[in-house]
């Protein structure tokens, strides 16, 4: 996956805790218990990331699971009525999630992790299932890799050497 690198200060970033699940690591003198929180920020105007951030407290989990998707930030393109510029699949681990463009007023049509992701990138019309395996830290992560594999018509034109009505017919 392409990582690009965002200065989160100029950005205003919402954020969304999507699972807290609480992990043990046995030990000689028994369990010990922490916390493991995964977040989803994005912008809503096409920046999105995800992080996993655990700790001892849910509210260090959850700050430091904020920290690491600012630093995993993606751009992703949004055509004119809200959506995404063509369908596709995305895969992580054996998680796939199918993400289709829809009109416009449709709305976001996705299970609980994707649409996370696909309502803080922005996205407002949208059909989306989840296939494969329903583990949210993978679903999650298959979202965001299928929009990084997102092409706009003008950087396919440029690929192919035409012109964008060559493209779009």
């Amino acid at each position: 996956m392409k990582r690009t690198i965002f200065d989160a200060s100029q950005l205003e970033l919402n954020d969304r805790v999507v699972a807290i699940k609480r992990v043990s690591k046995t030990v000689k003198g028994g369990r010990t218990m922490r916390f493991s929180a995964l977040v989803v920020v994005g912008d809503g105007n096409g920046h999105v990331g995800a992080g996993l951030g655990k700790a001892g407290e849910v509210p260090e989990a959850i700050r430091k699971g904020k920290e690491a998707a600012v630093k995993n930030m993606v751009a992703v393109p949004v055509d004119e009525n809200n959506s995404i510029p063509h369908d596709l699949i995305g895969k992580f681990g054996s998680a796939s999630v199918l993400l289709k463009r829809a009109n416009e007023g449709t709305g976001v049509i996705a299970g609980g992790p994707a649409r996370a992701v696909l309502e803080l990138a922005g996205i407002k019309n949208i059909h989306s299932k989840s296939l494969g395996s329903n583990n949210k830290t993978n679903v999650v992560l298959a979202t965001i890799e299928g929009l990084t594999r997102l092409k706009t018509p003008e950087e396919v034109a440029k690929l192919r050497g035409k012109s964008v009505e060559e493209i779009l017919g």
